[in-house]
């Protein structure tokens, strides 16, 4: 889960990482209310989508009063940055900015460790100053065990040719800034731009968060955190329903029981899609072991609800759950759902207790329902009743 930049600044401040003082606002008013209760100077009214570019993209203005901070938000309030609708802004204070730097903490995937960057050119798009002079961004690996201490902070600094004096003031800020990432459980904490003041403090001046989201159990306050407004309806449904679902850009709605099985099935329904009107998966949805008739129309009815899905793949292979369970569930689940049911399911059942399962789904003789042998045959089908629809 992504957070949002004052959201951001507000856990920063929590573990002791020095910030501005800021406030939010969702109009023009509340822009003006929040540059006087900040002290009626020079503030900074910020754009807050999560992405990119929001200065380039007009997103980030100065103010220099109240009256120009309410001019400002009325600017930036409803501005599209790349398909992100700004709702709200950030009044922050202004800074006296002497020189910006990059520092970030993230998960490191590929090497299996953590990984911190950081470089003494901050405020540009890290990207590009990792392609164009990636020797001036140092790469300091991280023990998940021992952390950033203040040792491993001097190191990360050194690494990136801060001087002694600078060194000093950038080493509790890191120390904290890792303590934020491991104590909420983070991705990444990426501060950008990391200023130093003209009075030489050390300012968190923008910063990015992304949390773990398999360690929410943890942690109950994240849960405020969420921007319902802006997730996918289907996936908030599914959430909800304790699925897991992901919404994909296709046709052909996806059922199966395990992530590996799931996986697959999307491969063969894409690789069959091209000889059919080139139609795509629709979503990745894995109903794990239980295939109960409550989980199973739980399923159909979020991918029914995806008004690009033309037809549904049900792909099973039973274990656990033997396929004679399956196919009640999936027979109860077309009951359940009634006329909400109407685009037509492949079924491709395999593996424990098979013909009992495809004997059940004969006799019920459902009109929307196509009962295959392979996972193949399926994808081919699906596809073809995609394409026709």
């Amino acid at each position: 889960m992504d957070l949002f930049e004052y959201q951001a600044r507000d856990l920063f401040e929590e573990y002791g990482v020095p910030v501005l003082a800021a406030k939010v606002a969702d109009t023009p008013e509340d822009a003006k209310q929040a540059a006087e209760a900040l002290g009626g100077g020079t503030v900074v009214v910020k754009s807050q989508v999560k992405i990119g570019g929001r200065g380039k993209a007009g997103g980030v203005k100065l103010a220099h009063d109240p009256d120009e901070a309410a001019q400002r938000a009325n600017e930036i309030l409803g501005l599209d940055i790349k398909g992100h609708v700004t709702k709200r802004v950030m009044i922050a204070e202004g800074a006296d900015i002497a020189e910006e730097y990059y520092f970030s903490i993230l998960l490191d995937r590929a090497n299996r460790t953590f990984l911190a960057m950081c470089s003494k050119e901050g405020g540009m798009e890290i990207e590009q100053l990792a392609v164009e002079r990636p020797e001036a961004l140092a790469r300091v690996e991280v023990n998940a065990i021992t952390g950033i201490d203040e040792a491993k902070a001097r190191e990360i600094a050194e690494a990136a040719g801060f001087d002694a004096a600078t060194t000093e003031k950038l080493i509790p800020v890191f120390v904290r800034l890792w303590a934020t990432f491991q104590g909420e459980d983070a991705s990444l904490v990426e501060v950008n731009p990391l200023v130093k003041t003209g009075a030489g403090e050390i300012i968190a001046l923008d910063g990015k968060v992304s949390l773990d989201e398999n360690a929410s159990f943890r942690h109950e306050s994240h849960e405020s955190l969420r921007d319902l407004d802006a997730e996918n309806p289907l996936e908030l449904k599914a959430k909800q329903l304790d699925l897991n679902y992901v919404k994909l850009d296709g046709e052909v709605g996806i059922i199966g029981n395990g992530a590996g099985l799931v996986m697959s099935t999307l491969d063969v329904v894409a690789y069959a899609g091209e000889n059919h009107s080139g139609v795509k998966p629709a979503n990745f949805l894995d109903i794990g072991g239980g295939a109960s008739a409550e989980v199973m129309a739980n399923g159909l009815s979020v991918i029914l609800g995806d008004e690009q899905v033309k037809s549904v793949f049900v792909n099973v292979f039973g274990g656990i759950t033997a396929c004679d369970a399956v196919a009640n569930g999936i027979v109860s689940a077309l009951e359940i759902l009634g006329d909400s049911a109407s685009k037509p399911l492949v079924v491709r059942l395999d593996g424990n207790a098979v013909e009992e399962g495809r004997a059940i789904l004969a006799e019920a003789n459902h009109p929307l329902v196509t009962v295959v042998d392979t996972m193949d045959g399926g994808a081919d089908k699906a596809a073809e009743l995609a394409a026709a629809n």
